[in-house]
């Protein structure tokens, strides 16, 4: 599938744009003076093709109360961005650019301004609608005192939770999927909250979406557990690897680098009893809802080379936009500090490195599929190989202050570094610079 050879590029929209946070039911004044907010994301297509960018990730784009995972109509852009022409011509922006589509399809609750559940507050038992949400009591009330009590996701009451076992709302959400891929051509769905949906539901959306369009990729959000629960042959594509986005950054601040070593092996390693082999997990190193990369490590040195393990494991990368340049941004300050506005996008030495290990991937059998096997480790230094029957690369790291000679058995006598083009010899030992990174490419 297309989305095991791509490099993702995240962007909250309502973030992206600076729109107002509260949906007051009106147009956005740009959209009003005839530019939709939304179509900003165009300008920064040669950003991103420069970066290696060819899969956008969208954070919610559907018509919704406020931060998007809050629905109201799941067949409207939310008309702060602009309108489904609006984004229907960015799509098609994309994708004359060869960057694929993927949205975040948030089908376990609506916002409280979802029209169904509306007629619910106001019509009570009487609405046709009471079906449609889980465990609806008109003996109860809420914190919004509507004078009936629903499940909210997690505790959440402005988030009401779908009764994915009715009918009528699979069929609703499977058909505003099927709008979506119609009319504008999208190439996927991230699902949110992945880990609480219905598992039935999941196995009825990927049927639903192999009938329409074979190459349509469906990733799920999840936290914990195995990931195999969701992740097979009759439901979900990938999912988030949360397991090894902890591993990475706690690897650096604890100079341990047997930390995301052990998850990796876990994960992909050579054992008969590894959890993921052969599957394409979404990594990352920040997202919109953890803090930014550049401000949760200690040392500001170990970034670049965050990034090179990023892209050097197996999974399928995504950069958060704004993240490719450092952009710094703290959980505890809210959301809205990991979601701003920018001007438009930056470029330095971090950007540039992170273009190069993208086009590293893109061109590398290896790294795209690869199996995995450690070759030399300490707290600060690791080397681990990634092996098709095509080619091998070794992944080198060496996150200490202080240059290092690696000695270990390449079986090979020379090879490249996608990175720099350079040649190596691995005669005599290898030698890692201070805070450096290599992928060494060999024949297989």
């Amino acid at each position: 599938m297309w989305a095991e050879e791509s490099v993702f590029y995240q962007i909250y929209p309502l973030g992206f744009t600076g729109v107002p946070f509260e949906n007051n039911g009106d147009l956005a004044e740009s959209e009003k003076q005839g530019g939709a907010p939304i179509l900003k994301v165009a300008d920064w297509i040669p950003h991103m093709e420069r970066l290696g960018i060819n899969a956008i990730y969208f954070s919610p784009i559907f018509e919704s109360d406020t931060h998007g995972y809050n629905t109201r109509d799941y067949r409207m852009v939310d008309r702060r961005l602009g309108s489904n022409a609006d984004f229907k011509e960015l799509c098609e922006k994309l994708h004359a650019h060869g960057i694929k589509v993927v949205l975040d399809g948030v089908f376990n609750h609506v916002g409280r301004g979802f029209g169904p559940f509306q007629d619910v507050v106001r019509n009570r038992e009487n609405s046709r609608y009471t079906g449609w949400f889980y465990r609806i009591a008109f003996d109860g009330d809420s914190p919004y005192h509507d004078g009936l009590w629903y499940e909210g996701w997690e505790g959440h009451y402005d988030l009401v939770k779908l009764n994915l076992r009715n009918e009528e709302v699979v069929n609703y959400l499977l058909d505003s999927v099927g709008h979506w891929m119609d009319e504008f051509g999208i190439d996927g769905l991230r699902l949110d909250v992945a880990y609480s949906l219905d598992e039935d539901f999941v196995r009825r959306l990927r049927s639903y979406c192999d009938s329409r369009k074979q190459d349509f990729f469906l990733l799920g959000e999840m936290l914990h557990g195995d990931y195999n629960r969701l992740v097979n042959d009759s439901m979900l594509h990938s999912a988030t690897n949360y397991e090894c986005y902890k591993g990475l950054y706690s690897s650096f601040n604890s100079m341990n680098l047997f930390e995301i070593n052990h998850s990796l092996l876990r994960q992909f390693g050579p054992e008969n009893w590894t959890l993921y082999k052969g599957k394409h997990l979404l990594s990352f190193v920040d997202n919109h809802d953890v803090t930014r990369a550049a401000s949760i490590l200690s040392d500001k040195n170990h970034l670049p080379l965050l990034y090179a393990l990023l892209f050097g494991m197996p999974g399928i990368p995504c950069i958060y936009y704004g993240s490719e340049w450092g952009c710094l941004g703290e959980k505890g300050q809210g959301d809205q500090a990991l979601r701003p506005c920018f001007a438009a996008p930056e470029w330095n030495g971090l950007t540039d490195f992170i273009a190069k290990l993208a086009q590293a991937k893109k061109n590398s059998h290896a790294l795209n599929y690869g199996s995995f096997r450690s070759m030399l480790l300490t707290n600060r230094q690791c080397i681990f190989e990634r092996k098709t029957e095509k080619e091998r690369v070794f992944v080198a790291v060496n996150a200490d202050g202080s240059d290092f000679v690696a000695h270990f058995d390449a079986g090979c006598g020379r090879a490249v570094d996608l990175i720099t083009g350079e040649e190596h010899d691995f005669g005599g030992g290898s030698t890692l610079p201070a805070y450096s990174a290599f992928f060494w490419k060999c024949e297989a």
